[in-house]
């Protein structure tokens, strides 16, 4: 049993048979333990601890505070520049805070801790969740979900899927269904367990069922490789291959019809793959293989669909286009704006996307749906690449705005489709959903997202509790050699025109406060920065945007440990300068980048946009200021972008298969961020809703 897994993702923990003999006084005092985390047994859960023994208690506690810790950041020693922030920031002159700073930079000299012990933290605790207990069948009910997904997974959900598969081998196959619906995933659970279920048939027939193009293969080489399955990210180095491994992806690429422009796609990966796949020592066995690689290898390229596609685009043939795009629904979906607006007559294409509508996954849907249902001209049309590295880039939107009645006719083909494919599901019956939901986003694609305390979406903008103070953390141990991780934010106003920053360089300003810059890290380091909403608003200061800049260039992925987040705060000088029972969030930066944005305040709504961005290029001198041209772009495209939200989404649910209610006692089915479905029960919502 894995206790992270299961509290992570479902707030259970499992509680083994006990004997007996825990005192009541234990119980409430491990109550009390973890409600420092904003957390809360159940009833039910504190009467199953009290069956156990005093030492099987104390031991399930160690274990269940252990994961708690490590998810609130509060596993490590949290200790600033400047012990006793913010008061000696407070207190210091610019003069004393230079001098300090130079000190530290020219001998990495640190203020000694206070002498005197910090007040007791005022503020009482907040309970952000309820701990239930949980069986072993609801344990492994996790995998499922999971596989089923038919967006990409993160990299922590992909390590827990590896997770089930090391620990339950053959036992597996029994928690799996026969076909996995997303390719990458495929790949993922393909690779594990041909890594740790070998020998066993299902394996192989597990294989035959999931994979069916070239490219399939190739990801699934490409996860027995630890490299990137979406096949966007640098060329994964492969290494030499056992034979029955080579053998295998051989036969499953033999037997794939017509693969040599499916290889074409992914020509120079072929190339790397065939030099340990020796795809000539099975010629008489795979011959289809070896010829298309031998294709691959020889650059005898057929006319691919691309080319096809784009010569047509280009002399705006629709009749001979259309037809093409039709065998591939998919893709039709995502050109349908550039070809309505090539075309001169645009309703024989909207009649053959029509057509072909039923055949596009509900996430290319549902982002072709938002995309129509936006103003236009958009104020900025950002773009975020497919990979493992979240960024965007931005341009001005130029198009002219395409027939309000083709759009209007565009859209409602999307709807169609997908409450015709929502029809299908098992019936909802009355649904309650909440209208805030329109703040929270889909979970469409998850392979750049970040393990955090919270399951978020990019984009998705959460209500901060109601406090004066917010203070951000960072913490960070060296890599290899001195690492200098900086912690900034920086102030913009409503028309995004930047103001300010506080950072390692300035300290002070508009109602924020820095603890101090740390250079070195052999132990561990925390920066730390306090905001003063009230401040900040009276100065007229809309966004705050969090940027974590690694001024000596290592990137994050290169470090043993990196992470940051914010606290809710009454009173920012009572309890520790790290308290746990007030961080709302905590995201691992991890990214093989130098500079990440975990996340925006919007402080005049009181509202956090979770971002998890990175910044792929620097200036010299890796810091805030030096950046701000992208910061702001990044910060004008998350609030910009239109992207699908999941009232939309629940709301074709409750159309095609139920009806909708004003209130959650009239409901059978309750979606709302609190209860019910809620937006943190993303492996559902891929699974269940998509």
């Amino acid at each position: 049993m894995n206790q992270d897994l299961f509290l992570r993702r479902r707030s259970k923990v499992h509680v083994p048979t006990g004997t007996g003999g825990a005192t009541r006084a234990q119980v409430a005092s491990a109550v009390r333990e973890v409600t420092a985390f904003r957390c809360v047994l159940s009833e039910p859960l504190i009467e199953q601890i009290g069956t156990l023994s005093a030492t099987g208690l104390k031991h399930w506690l160690r274990e269940i505070v252990g994961v708690l810790r490590r998810e609130t950041g509060a596993h490590v020693h949290h200790r600033p520049f400047y012990p006793d922030f913010p008061e000696q920031v407070l207190k210091a002159s610019e003069a004393e805070l230079y001098l300090n700073a130079v000190m530290h930079y020219l001998t990495l000299w640190r203020l000694p801790p206070a002498e005197h012990s910090r007040p007791a933290l005022l503020e009482g605790n907040v309970i952000s969740r309820v701990i239930e207990p949980g069986s072993v069948f609801e344990f492994e009910s996790l995998l499922a979900p999971l596989v089923s997904a038919r967006t990409s997974l993160s990299e922590n959900d992909a390590a827990d899927v590896v997770w089930f598969i090391r620990e339950y081998k053959s036992d597996v196959f029994r928690l799996l269904p026969e076909v996995v619906p997303f390719r990458e995933i495929r790949a993922q659970v393909g690779g594990a367990l041909i890594s740790h279920v070998a020998g066993d048939a299902r394996v192989d027939a597990f294989l035959e069922r999931n994979v069916e193009t070239a490219t399939d293969v190739l990801r699934l080489a490409v996860a027995l490789n630890e490299g990137d399955v979406s096949l966007t990210s640098t060329s994964t180095r492969f290494t030499a291959m056992k034979r029955s491994i080579r053998r295998l992806l051989l036969r499953l690429l033999d037997q794939i019809p017509n693969a040599v422009e499916d290889v074409m796609r992914h020509a120079e990966r072929w190339k790397r793959l065939a030099e340990v796949l020796h795809p000539g020592d099975y010629a008489d066995k795979y011959p289809q293989a070896l010829a298309a690689i031998t294709a691959a290898r020889r650059n005898e390229a057929p006319a691919s669909f691309g080319s096809r596609v784009e010569t047509l685009f280009a002399q705006r043939h629709m009749a001979a286009l259309t037809p093409i795009l039709q065998s591939r629904p998919g893709e039709f979906a995502r050109r349908l704006d550039a070809t309505l607006r090539r075309a001169a007559q645009p309703e024989p294409v909207l009649d053959a996307f029509e057509a072909v509508a039923a055949q596009v996954s509900s996430a290319v849907l549902l982002q072709l749906l938002t995309q129509l249902r936006a103003p236009r001209p958009l104020p900025l049309r950002a773009f975020t690449p497919k990979g493992t590295l979240a960024k965007i880039y931005g341009i001005k939107d130029r198009r002219e705005p395409l027939a309000c009645d083709v759009v209007a006719r565009a859209a409602r083909i999307c709807e169609d489709a997908l409450v015709t494919r929502f029809a299908s599901l098992p019936p909802l019956g009355r649904c309650f959903i909440d209208p805030t939901l329109r703040e929270y986003k889909v979970p469409l694609a998850q392979r750049a997202s970040s393990k955090s305390l919270r399951t978020l979406v990019r984009g998705s903008r959460l209500p901060m509790p109601e406090t004066r103070f917010i203070r951000l953390f960072l913490w960070w141990k060296n890599g290899d050699g001195r690492t200098d991780i900086d912690l900034s934010a920086a102030f913009f106003d409503a028309n995004f025109v930047f103001k300010e920053t506080v950072a390692y360089y300035n300290l002070k300003g508009y109602g924020g406060y820095h603890s101090g810059d740390i250079v070195d890290a052999p132990k561990g380091a925390s920066e730390f920065i306090d905001l003063d909403l009230d401040v900040l608003v009276k100065k007229g200061i809309r966004y705050v945007v969090t940027s974590i800049n690694s001024y000596t260039e290592q990137p994050y992925c290169d470090l043993p440990e990196c992470f940051a987040g914010w606290m809710a705060r009454a009173d920012v000088a009572s309890g520790e300068v790290f308290e746990p029972r007030s961080v709302f969030d905590r995201i691992d930066i991890a990214s093989d980048t130098a500079i990440c944005l975990p996340f925006v305040m919007d402080v005049q709504e009181r509202r956090m946009i979770w971002a998890d961005l990175g910044l792929t290029s620097s200036a010299r001198w890796n810091n805030v200021q030096n950046n701000l041209s992208g910061v702001s772009l990044m910060l004008r495209a998350l609030v910009h972008t239109p992207r699908p939200d999941l009232e939309t989404l629940f709301d074709l649910h409750a159309r095609a298969r139920g009806e909708r209610v004003a209130s959650p006692q009239q409901a059978q089915a309750v979606f709302a961020p609190d209860q019910g479905v809620t937006p943190f029960d993303t492996d559902l919502i891929r699974s269940g809703f998509l």
